[in-house]
């Protein structure tokens, strides 16, 4: 990961991860990165086969 992209995103963090609070908005930008890297390699390889499929009518049961 870039240390650019990481700045980046340092900068334009958004209210709900600025409430949180972070003595290193960098490393906080971080690992938000690598959790959106992790959401976007595990979407282009297909669905979960383990995950559970229902619809909403069926989650608001």
């Amino acid at each position: 990961m870039s240390e650019g992209r990481i700045e980046s995103r340092a900068e334009r963090l958004l209210p709900e991860e600025l409430a949180v609070g972070s003595a290193d908005p960098e490393a906080q930008a971080e690992a938000i990165l690598a959790e959106s890297d992790t959401r976007t390699a595990r979407a282009q390889h297909g669905p979960d086969e383990h995950a559970e499929r229902r619809t909403s009518d069926e989650a608001a049961e």
